[in-house]
C-alpha cells in the first residue's frame, strides 16, 4: 500500500477533537426534544430482600409527577436477556436469570430496580420515588464467591440452590494428570482479578419518544445500536425491528460496559408510549456504581507442569467468575472466553481448563475492556513469572524456552480452538528489555537501597483474540459539494474512528480528512452494523471502510473516462479529483458528481469484511517500581511496551489507544478496588471510596511496535484497542512481587497491591523474619 499524505500510516491528528473540546459535542444528555420529561429509578437497598409496595399514590399526588411505572405495569414486557447462557460440561443448564425490567416481589442486589418515576424534572421525579412506601423483608444474602458455592449458602435463585450458574471445562483432564505426575517440578499459584467499576466520564442515559404511526425512537449512549435495536425489539418490546429506532451521538467512554441493553431503555420508551412525551432518564455516579455492569471478578488457580529443563510439558486451570444475580447480556461468556486464550504465548502441548460461573447477590458482571483475555494474561503470567522465582530461572529466560517460534505459526493452541496467525514474541521481548535497560536494573536497585526504597522490574509477554465474528457492511459518497459522506455500523466512543476511516478513505479517494464524513449511530441511516467492541472497529470496520473507498473509486474513474475520453486505467485521483496520467486533463469531484450520469448509485460505493478468524496482537511489557516500605506506596518508575498490532494505522490514535489501556490496567493493579459486605452492600459506591488512577499515579510511556502482519485480513491490521490492558496488570503485580520477594521473601499478593495491603506485607513479613 503506497504511502498517501492523509493516508494509513499517517499520525494525523483527530479531526473531531476541536468539536469535542470547544463545546461542540452531542452527547445523550445533549438532547432534549420538546415538552421532555425526567425520570429517575427507585433502587433496592438491600442486596436481598422480599418487598411490598404499600402506597404510590404520595408520589403520583406529587405536583408535576406524570407517572410511576411498577413491574406489575410493564409485566407484558419481556425480561432483558441473557444472549450468551453457557452450559454445563455434561450438556446440561443450569437456571438462567434474566433481568426482569422492573422487579416483582424480590430483589436480588443492591441497586436493583424497583419502580420507575416520571416527572416534569428531576427533582420531582427524585421527591416522588422517596414518596414511594416500600416494605422491605431482608433475606439471606450470598455476596462473597467463595462463600456463595460452600454447601450450606444462600440461594440467589431457589431454581439453583448450589449458585452454580455454569460448569463447564475444555481439554482432556487424563494426559494432562498424567503429565503432571511425571513432572520434574510443579508450580501453582492462586490469584484474584478484582471486580472494576467502569467509571466512564460520561454516565449512561436514555431519551424515549414514541409515535403511534413511526414506533419507538431511543437515544442512548452506547457502543453500536443495531445490537440494541434488535435486542429490544424481539425479546422486550415484541415488536417488529423496523418499529424501533435507536440514535447514539458522542460518547464519552465505553469500555465494553455500554455494549448491554439496560433495563431503563425500555422503561423510558413504555413512558413515552404512555404519555405521548419525551422521557429522559440520566443516570448520576450512584447509579453507574449499581446499576452498570461491573467488571472483572475472577478467582483462579493455575498450575504448571515442567521437565528438569524448566519446558513446560502441561497446564491446569481452575477459574471461577462472579456473574453477580443476573446473567448479564454476554456476563457468562465472558470467563469461558478468557479460558480460550490461557494457552498464551507459550508452546505447551496439553491443558486443561475448568470454569464455573457463579451467582451473588451483587451487581450483574459483564465484559469490560478486553473482556476475559486481562483475565487470561494476568494469570497465565503471574503463573510464569512464579514458575521462573522457584525454578531459579531468569522470567525472560523460562519465556524464551518455551515460546512459539515464529516458525511454528499458523499455531493451533490445545485449547480454545485458536489458531494464531503471526507472531515473533521473542522480537518484542528482546526490544522491550533493551529499552527499559533491563540489565542496568541491579544499579537502579542499589540506588534505590540507599534511599531506603524497595525496587521491583517484572515482564509480562501478553497475546490477545480480537476482531472475530461478525463482519460490517460500509458505504461511501461522493456528495455534489466534493466531500464524502461514510457510513459505518461501528460506534465511536472516543477512539477516533472519525480520523481513523477518513484516513482509510484518504488512502484512496486523496481527500483531507475535514473533507469525508462519517455517520454512525442511526439505526434509519445506518442499514447495518455490529458496534464497537472486542477490539473490531480497525480490523473490520475499517478494511470495509478501505473495500467501500477502493470500490468508490473505481466507479468514479469509471465515471470519469468518459468525461475525459481516456481509459479509466489511464486515470489517477488526486487532491479532489481525478486525472489522466501525464497530462493536464482533470475533472474534480465537484464537477463529477454533476455529470448527469452520476447518480447517487453510481457515485456510492459499498464494501463489507467478514473476517474468517481473529486477529492475535501480542506484546511485551516491562514495568519498574519503587515501594516506599514505610508507607506502602508504589510508584511506578519506568514503564516500556512493545507491541505487534500487524500495521499501524495512525501511530498518533494506536499510542493512545495503548496509554490508555495502560492506565486502566496500572488503576486496576494499584488502585481501584470494589468491596461488598458480607450484607451485599457496595461498601466502595462513590468516589471517597473507589479509588481511581489520577495523571500524577502514572510515569510517561515509552512506546514502540514490531509489526508482524496478520493474515485473516488485507490489510494485515490486528485489533489494538484492548491490548494496553492485557499486557499492563502482570506487568505491574509481577513489579510489585519482585520488589517485595527481593527485600522480604514475599510472593503472594493480589491486585489491587493498595498501600495498605502492601504494608500489611511487609509488616507480616518483618515480624516473621524477627521470631
Amino acid at each position: 500500500m503506497s504511502v498517501k499524505k492523509f493516508g494509513v500510516g499517517q499520525p494525523l491528528r483527530r479531526v473531531e477533537d476541536h468539536r469535542l473540546v470547544t463545546g461542540g459535542g452531542n452527547y445523550t444528555d445533549d438532547y432534549g426534544p420538546e415538552k421532555c420529561l425526567q425520570a429517575v429509578v427507585l433502587r433496592s437497598p438491600h442486596a436481598h430482600a422480599r418487598f411490598t409496595i404499600k402506597d404510590v399514590e404520595a408520589a403520583k399526588a406529587i405536583k408535576g409527577v406524570k407517572l410511576v411505572l411498577t413491574a406489575q405495569d410493564v409485566s407484558h414486557l419481556g425480561p432483558v436477556p441473557c444472549l450468551a447462557p453457557m452450559g454445563n460440561k455434561d450438556g446440561t443448564r443450569n437456571h438462567v436469570a434474566h433481568i426482569p425490567v422492573l422487579c416483582e416481589g424480590v430483589v436480588k442486589h443492591v441497586g436493583d430496580a424497583v419502580a420507575f418515576i416520571v416527572a416534569d424534572d428531576a427533582q420531582r421525579a427524585r421527591d416522588a420515588a422517596e414518596a414511594i412506601v416500600v416494605d422491605y423483608t431482608p433475606l439471606p444474602v450470598a455476596a462473597d464467591m467463595r462463600a456463595a458455592l460452600k454447601k450450606g449458602a444462600a440461594a440467589v435463585w431457589p431454581q439453583q440452590p448450589d449458585n452454580v450458574a455454569y460448569d463447564a471445562e475444555m481439554g482432556e483432564k487424563g494426559p494432562v494428570d498424567a503429565a503432571f505426575a511425571k513432572a520434574a517440578k510443579v508450580v501453582s499459584i492462586e490469584v484474584e482479578n478484582n471486580r472494576l467499576i467502569t467509571n466512564y466520564l460520561e454516565t449512561r442515559g436514555a431519551v424515549g419518544e414514541y409515535d403511534a404511526k413511526a414506533g419507538y425512537k431511543l437515544t442512548v449512549s452506547s457502543q453500536g445500536v443495531h445490537g440494541i435495536r434488535d435486542t429490544l425489539a424481539a425479546k422486550v418490546l415484541k415488536v417488529k425491528p423496523e418499529k424501533v429506532r435507536v440514535v447514539t451521538g458522542d460518547v464519552g467512554g465505553g469500555f465494553g460496559t455500554k455494549t448491554f441493553t439496560y433495563r431503563e431503555y425500555p422503561l423510558v420508551l413504555e413512558a413515552a408510549k404512555r404519555l405521548r412525551r419525551p422521557v429522559k432518564w440520566t443516570a448520576d455516579r450512584s447509579d453507574h456504581f449499581v446499576a452498570d455492569a461491573h467488571g472483572r471478578d475472577n478467582l483462579s488457580t493455575a498450575e504448571v507442569a515442567m521437565d528438569a529443563q524448566g519446558r513446560f510439558l502441561a497446564m491446569r486451570f481452575d477459574i471461577i467468575g462472579n456473574l453477580g444475580a443476573y446473567l448479564s447480556q454476554y456476563g457468562p461468556y465472558i470467563p469461558y472466553l478468557g479460558a480460550t486464550m490461557v494457552t498464551g504465548v507459550y508452546r505447551t502441548p496439553l491443558i486443561h481448563v475448568r470454569v464455573r460461573g457463579v451467582y451473588t447477590n451483587t451487581v450483574p458482571v459483564d465484559a469490560y475492556r478486553g473482556a476475559g483475555r486481562p483475565e487470561a494474561a494476568y494469570l497465565l503470567e503471574r503463573l510464569v513469572d512464579r514458575a521462573a522465582r522457584e525454578t531459579g530461572i531468569r522470567p525472560d529466560v523460562l519465556r524464551r524456552r518455551n515460546f512459539i517460534p515464529p516458525a511454528a505459526m499458523p499455531y493451533k493452541t490445545p485449547v480454545g480452538d485458536r489458531n494464531y496467525d503471526t507472531g515473533d514474541f521473542d522480537k518484542h521481548l528482546t526490544r522491550a528489555m533493551e529499552a527499559a535497560d533491563w540489565n542496568g536494573f541491579k544499579d537502579r536497585l542499589r540506588a534505590s537501597k540507599k534511599a531506603g526504597k524497595l525496587r521491583g522490574i517484572g515482564v509480562a509477554t501478553y497475546i490477545e483474540c480480537t476482531a472475530w465474528g461478525s463482519g460490517e457492511d460500509v458505504e461511501i459518497r461522493l456528495e455534489t459539494d466534493g466531500t464524502v459522506t461514510l457510513f459505518s455500523g461501528t460506534q465511536s466512543n472516543g477512539q477516533g474512528h472519525a480520523t481513523a476511516y477518513a484516513q482509510f478513505a484518504s488512502q484512496h479517494l486523496d481527500l483531507p480528512p475535514e473533507k469525508i464524513r462519517v455517520v454512525q449511530g442511526d439505526t434509519a441511516t445506518v442499514a447495518t452494523g455490529n458496534g464497537t467492541g472486542g477490539s473490531r472497529s480497525i480490523p473490520v470496520g475499517g478494511v470495509s471502510v478501505h473495500l467501500a473507498a477502493q470500490n468508490l473509486a473505481e466507479k468514479l474513474k469509471r465515471l470519469a473516462s468518459d468525461a475525459l475520453e481516456a481509459s479509466a486505467s489511464d486515470l489517477e485521483i488526486k487532491d479532489g479529483g481525478i486525472g489522466v496520467v501525464g497530462t493536464d486533463r482533470r475533472i474534480s469531484f465537484v464537477d463529477l458528481a454533476k455529470m448527469p450520469s452520476a447518480t447517487e448509485a453510481a457515485r456510492t460505493g459499498e464494501g463489507d469484511f467478514t473476517p474468517p478468524d481473529a486477529t492475535y496482537p501480542n506484546g511485551t511489557h516491562v514495568a519498574e517500581v519503587e515501594i516506599d516500605p514505610e508507607t506502602g506506596v508504589t510508584t511506578i518508575v519506568n514503564y516500556n511496551i512493545c507491541d505487534d498490532f500487524g500495521v499501524a494505522v495512525n501511530p498518533m490514535l494506536l499510542a493512545g489507544q495503548v496509554h490508555g489501556g495502560v492506565v486502566q490496567g496500572i488503576g486496576q493493579a494499584l488502585y481501584e478496588r470494589t468491596v461488598y459486605g458480607a450484607d451485599g452492600q457496595l461498601v466502595t459506591a462513590s468516589f471517597m471510596d473507589y479509588c481511581m488512577p489520577r495523571a500524577d499515579d502514572v510515569p510517561s510511556f515509552a512506546f514502540e511496535t514490531k509489526n508482524v502482519p496478520s493474515t485473516t485480513n488485507p490489510l494485515g491490521i490486528k485489533g489494538a484497542g484492548e491490548a494496553g490492558s492485557i499486557g499492563s496488570c502482570p506487568a505491574v503485580m509481577n513489579a510489585v512481587v519482585d520488589a517485595l520477594d527481593r527485600a522480604h521473601g514475599i510472593r503472594d499478593i493480589d491486585m489491587p497491591a493498595t498501600p495498605d495491603r502492601v504494608f500489611a506485607a511487609i509488616r507480616a513479613a518483618s515480624l516473621r523474619a524477627a521470631e
